[in-house]
């Protein structure tokens, strides 16, 4: 079964009265933790974007609670699995600042754990991937904004 354009989906939906359209959203959150995930981003958290980010680095922070430091092989998957958390956050919000703030989040984490990433090509590729994600979301924000940022993440990389 091929799926419809987001064009064809958009023209459908605004024929479709509310009562079907809401049958609609909760059918489609029933089927993956991710809508459901989106879902209530957009209707609970969208108007508090600060809180939202607060929530992330709860989130994040309890994970790095769990990061095993002893094996550096186990400690680049735990390490991989928050990022991908923290992206899938990201993507829910589509707000540059609020990436960047988790970015920057998550590498002054990774720089609190101690892990060594000198010892690890797996792990300083990470950090280093990181930064550069963040270096590129800092460049395309306004400059007085991006100075803000990068001063932070200067701070965040020492």
């Amino acid at each position: 079964m091929k799926a419809a354009s987001i064009k064809e989906i958009k023209s459908e939906l605004e024929t479709l009265p509310p009562s079907k359209l809401l049958e609609v959203c909760l059918r489609m959150a029933k089927f993956k933790k991710d809508n459901k995930e989106l879902l209530s981003y957009l209707l609970f958290e969208e108007q508090d974007e600060e809180e939202y980010i607060n929530n992330i680095k709860q989130e994040v922070e309890a994970l790095f609670l769990d990061l095993n430091t002893k094996n550096l092989y186990i400690a680049k998957k735990n390490i991989r699995k928050i990022i991908r958390i923290a992206n899938k956050f990201i993507k829910y919000s589509g707000i540059k600042t609020t990436e960047i703030a988790v970015l920057i989040y998550l590498i002054n984490k990774i720089n609190l754990s101690k892990l060594p990433l000198d010892k690890s090509a797996a792990l300083a590729n990470l950090y280093a991937a990181l930064i550069k994600k963040a270096t590129s979301a800092i460049d395309t924000l306004h400059e007085d904004l991006q100075y803000d940022y990068k001063k932070e993440l200067a701070q965040s990389t020492k």
